[in-house]
Protein backbone atom coordinates (compact mmCIF):
# COMPACT_ATOMS: atom_id res chain seq x y z
CA UNK A 1 0.00 0.00 0.00
CA UNK A 2 1.48 3.33 -1.03
CA UNK A 3 2.59 5.39 1.96
CA UNK A 4 3.21 8.69 0.21
CA UNK A 5 0.11 10.91 0.25
CA UNK A 6 0.50 12.08 -3.33
CA UNK A 7 0.87 8.49 -4.56
CA UNK A 8 -2.20 7.38 -2.62
CA UNK A 9 -4.22 10.28 -4.01
CA UNK A 10 -3.09 9.33 -7.53
CA UNK A 11 -4.17 5.75 -6.87
CA UNK A 12 -7.61 6.80 -5.64
CA UNK A 13 -8.11 9.11 -8.63
CA UNK A 14 -7.19 6.24 -10.96
CA UNK A 15 -9.61 3.88 -9.21
CA UNK A 16 -12.43 6.44 -9.46
CA UNK A 17 -11.60 6.89 -13.14
CA UNK A 18 -11.80 3.12 -13.69
CA UNK A 19 -14.91 2.65 -11.55
CA UNK A 20 -18.22 1.82 -13.17
CA UNK A 21 -20.23 2.04 -9.94
CA UNK A 22 -18.89 4.31 -7.20
CA UNK A 23 -20.64 4.53 -3.84
CA UNK A 24 -19.54 7.14 -1.27
CA UNK A 25 -20.34 6.79 2.44
CA UNK A 26 -20.06 9.81 4.73
CA UNK A 27 -20.06 10.29 8.48
CA UNK A 28 -19.78 13.27 10.81
CA UNK A 29 -16.12 13.79 9.91
CA UNK A 30 -17.02 15.22 6.51
CA UNK A 31 -18.75 18.14 8.23
CA UNK A 32 -16.11 19.09 10.82
CA UNK A 33 -14.51 21.56 8.41
CA UNK A 34 -17.89 23.31 8.28
CA UNK A 35 -17.66 23.89 12.03
CA UNK A 36 -19.69 20.93 13.25
CA UNK A 37 -18.15 18.54 15.76
CA UNK A 38 -17.89 14.87 14.90
CA UNK A 39 -18.60 12.16 17.48
CA UNK A 40 -15.52 10.03 18.00
CA UNK A 41 -12.75 12.35 16.79
CA UNK A 42 -10.14 13.80 19.20
CA UNK A 43 -12.57 16.57 20.24
CA UNK A 44 -15.78 14.82 19.21
CA UNK A 45 -19.04 15.02 21.14
CA UNK A 46 -18.87 11.47 22.47
CA UNK A 47 -15.11 11.71 23.09
CA UNK A 48 -15.71 14.79 25.25
CA UNK A 49 -18.64 13.13 27.02
CA UNK A 50 -16.55 10.06 27.85
CA UNK A 51 -13.85 12.32 29.31
CA UNK A 52 -16.40 14.10 31.47
CA UNK A 53 -16.11 17.31 29.43
CA UNK A 54 -18.97 19.53 28.31
CA UNK A 55 -20.63 18.89 24.95
CA UNK A 56 -21.43 22.31 23.49
CA UNK A 57 -24.59 22.79 21.47
CA UNK A 58 -24.23 23.32 17.74
CA UNK A 59 -25.87 25.89 15.47
CA UNK A 60 -26.97 23.71 12.57
CA UNK A 61 -28.52 26.58 10.61
CA UNK A 62 -25.33 28.63 10.24
CA UNK A 63 -23.13 25.97 8.64
CA UNK A 64 -22.26 25.73 4.96
CA UNK A 65 -20.88 22.85 2.85
CA UNK A 66 -17.08 22.62 2.78
CA UNK A 67 -14.56 21.43 0.19
CA UNK A 68 -15.25 17.78 1.05
CA UNK A 69 -18.95 18.13 0.32
CA UNK A 70 -18.22 20.01 -2.88
CA UNK A 71 -15.75 17.36 -4.06
CA UNK A 72 -18.53 14.77 -3.79
CA UNK A 73 -20.82 17.08 -5.80
CA UNK A 74 -18.10 17.24 -8.46
CA UNK A 75 -18.06 13.45 -8.60
CA UNK A 76 -21.81 13.60 -9.20
CA UNK A 77 -21.47 16.25 -11.90
CA UNK A 78 -18.70 14.29 -13.61
CA UNK A 79 -21.03 11.30 -13.82
CA UNK A 80 -18.87 9.20 -11.49
CA UNK A 81 -21.13 9.02 -8.41
CA UNK A 82 -23.64 6.19 -8.48
CA UNK A 83 -24.94 6.75 -4.95
CA UNK A 84 -24.17 8.58 -1.69
CA UNK A 85 -24.96 7.09 1.73
CA UNK A 86 -24.75 9.43 4.71
CA UNK A 87 -25.06 9.08 8.47
CA UNK A 88 -25.36 12.87 8.81
CA UNK A 89 -28.49 14.85 9.67
CA UNK A 90 -27.02 18.30 8.91
CA UNK A 91 -28.54 18.74 5.41
CA UNK A 92 -25.15 19.79 4.00
CA UNK A 93 -25.16 17.22 1.18
CA UNK A 94 -28.46 18.49 -0.20
CA UNK A 95 -27.35 22.07 0.43
CA UNK A 96 -24.19 21.43 -1.58
CA UNK A 97 -26.13 20.27 -4.63
CA UNK A 98 -26.39 16.49 -4.33
CA UNK A 99 -29.45 15.22 -6.17
CA UNK A 100 -32.00 13.79 -3.69
CA UNK A 101 -32.41 10.62 -5.77
CA UNK A 102 -28.70 9.84 -5.35
CA UNK A 103 -28.74 10.23 -1.55
CA UNK A 104 -29.75 8.03 1.36
CA UNK A 105 -29.76 9.83 4.72
CA UNK A 106 -29.80 6.89 7.11
CA UNK A 107 -30.22 8.96 10.26
CA UNK A 108 -32.62 11.52 8.81
CA UNK A 109 -32.33 15.26 8.19
CA UNK A 110 -32.96 18.13 10.59
CA UNK A 111 -34.77 20.12 7.87
CA UNK A 112 -37.18 17.30 6.94
CA UNK A 113 -40.23 15.62 8.40
CA UNK A 114 -41.51 12.18 7.46
CA UNK A 115 -44.81 10.36 7.65
CA UNK A 116 -45.07 7.62 10.28
CA UNK A 117 -47.37 5.65 7.97
CA UNK A 118 -45.89 5.81 4.46
CA UNK A 119 -42.42 7.34 5.12
CA UNK A 120 -43.07 10.22 2.70
CA UNK A 121 -40.43 12.86 3.37
CA UNK A 122 -40.80 16.60 2.89
CA UNK A 123 -39.41 19.94 4.06
CA UNK A 124 -40.39 20.95 7.57
CA UNK A 125 -43.24 23.49 7.78
CA UNK A 126 -44.56 24.50 11.20
CA UNK A 127 -48.20 24.40 10.12
CA UNK A 128 -47.98 21.05 8.29
CA UNK A 129 -48.99 18.27 10.67
CA UNK A 130 -50.44 15.66 8.31
CA UNK A 131 -48.91 13.80 5.36
CA UNK A 132 -50.22 15.24 2.07
CA UNK A 133 -50.24 11.73 0.58
CA UNK A 134 -51.94 9.55 3.17
CA UNK A 135 -52.95 11.84 6.03
CA UNK A 136 -50.56 10.16 8.45
CA UNK A 137 -48.79 12.03 11.23
CA UNK A 138 -45.65 13.97 10.28
CA UNK A 139 -42.70 13.75 12.68
CA UNK A 140 -39.05 14.76 12.57
CA UNK A 141 -37.09 12.57 10.17
CA UNK A 142 -34.08 12.47 12.53
CA UNK A 143 -33.54 8.94 13.86
CA UNK A 144 -32.86 8.79 17.60
CA UNK A 145 -31.11 5.96 19.42
CA UNK A 146 -33.29 2.87 19.54
CA UNK A 147 -35.41 3.89 16.58
CA UNK A 148 -35.46 1.99 13.31
CA UNK A 149 -33.73 3.46 10.28
CA UNK A 150 -35.93 4.59 7.36
CA UNK A 151 -36.76 1.49 5.32
CA UNK A 152 -36.39 3.09 1.89
CA UNK A 153 -33.00 4.67 2.63
CA UNK A 154 -31.67 1.52 4.27
CA UNK A 155 -32.88 -0.74 1.46
CA UNK A 156 -31.37 1.50 -1.21
CA UNK A 157 -28.08 1.66 0.70
CA UNK A 158 -27.80 -2.13 0.77
CA UNK A 159 -28.76 -2.40 -2.90
CA UNK A 160 -26.21 0.14 -4.11
CA UNK A 161 -23.47 -1.27 -1.86
CA UNK A 162 -24.07 -4.70 -3.40
CA UNK A 163 -23.66 -3.24 -6.90
CA UNK A 164 -20.58 -1.09 -6.38
CA UNK A 165 -17.05 -1.75 -7.55
CA UNK A 166 -15.55 1.09 -5.47
CA UNK A 167 -16.71 2.13 -2.00
CA UNK A 168 -15.21 5.29 -0.46
CA UNK A 169 -15.73 6.06 3.22
CA UNK A 170 -15.36 9.73 4.14
CA UNK A 171 -15.24 10.77 7.79
CA UNK A 172 -16.85 7.82 9.54
CA UNK A 173 -15.57 5.59 12.34
CA UNK A 174 -17.78 2.79 10.96
CA UNK A 175 -18.96 1.55 14.34
CA UNK A 176 -22.67 2.46 14.27
CA UNK A 177 -24.71 -0.35 12.75
CA UNK A 178 -26.56 -1.09 10.55
CA UNK A 179 -25.11 1.86 8.64
CA UNK A 180 -21.59 0.53 9.16
CA UNK A 181 -22.59 -2.77 7.55
CA UNK A 182 -22.36 -1.15 4.11
CA UNK A 183 -18.56 -1.48 3.70
CA UNK A 184 -18.91 -5.17 4.56
CA UNK A 185 -21.57 -5.57 1.89
CA UNK A 186 -19.33 -3.79 -0.63
CA UNK A 187 -16.38 -6.02 0.22
CA UNK A 188 -18.55 -9.10 -0.23
CA UNK A 189 -19.34 -7.74 -3.70
CA UNK A 190 -15.55 -7.62 -4.31
CA UNK A 191 -15.49 -3.83 -4.42
CA UNK A 192 -12.35 -1.89 -3.61
CA UNK A 193 -12.57 -0.15 -0.23
CA UNK A 194 -11.06 3.29 0.43
CA UNK A 195 -11.27 4.90 3.87
CA UNK A 196 -10.59 8.57 4.60
CA UNK A 197 -10.87 9.04 8.35
CA UNK A 198 -8.55 10.45 11.00
CA UNK A 199 -9.55 7.89 13.62
CA UNK A 200 -9.32 4.11 13.52
CA UNK A 201 -12.12 1.99 12.04
CA UNK A 202 -12.94 -1.74 12.32
CA UNK A 203 -12.22 -2.07 8.58
CA UNK A 204 -8.66 -0.71 8.60
CA UNK A 205 -7.16 -4.17 8.08
CA UNK A 206 -9.46 -4.88 5.13
CA UNK A 207 -9.20 -1.59 3.28
CA UNK A 208 -7.41 -1.35 -0.07
CA UNK A 209 -6.37 2.27 0.50
CA UNK A 210 -6.24 4.17 3.79
CA UNK A 211 -5.99 7.90 4.50
CA UNK A 212 -5.64 9.34 8.01
CA UNK A 213 -5.11 12.85 6.65
CA UNK A 214 -7.72 15.62 6.70
CA UNK A 215 -10.49 15.16 4.13
CA UNK A 216 -9.70 18.54 2.52
CA UNK A 217 -6.17 17.31 1.83
CA UNK A 218 -7.36 14.11 0.16
CA UNK A 219 -10.74 14.24 -1.58
CA UNK A 220 -10.59 17.60 -3.42
CA UNK A 221 -7.07 16.90 -4.81
CA UNK A 222 -8.19 13.42 -5.88
CA UNK A 223 -11.12 14.89 -7.80
CA UNK A 224 -8.82 17.41 -9.49
CA UNK A 225 -6.56 14.56 -10.62
CA UNK A 226 -9.61 12.62 -11.77
CA UNK A 227 -10.60 15.56 -13.96
CA UNK A 228 -7.18 15.46 -15.59
CA UNK A 229 -7.63 11.74 -16.31
CA UNK A 230 -11.06 12.47 -17.78
CA UNK A 231 -9.72 15.35 -19.89
CA UNK A 232 -11.93 17.82 -18.00
CA UNK A 233 -9.31 19.83 -16.14
CA UNK A 234 -9.87 23.57 -16.27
Amino acid sequence: MASDLSERIDTMAQWIFESKYLVVFTGAGVSTESGLRDFRGPDGLWTRRDKGLSTPSQDWTAVEPNSGHMAIVELQNLGKLAFLISQNVDNLHLKSGIKPELLAELHGNITKVCCVECEFKMDRFEDQKECPLCGGKLVSSVVNFGQSLPVKDLTESYQHSQKCDLFIVVGSSLVVTPAADMPRVALQARARLVIINQGETPFDERTDLRFSEAIKDVLPPAVERLKILMGKAS
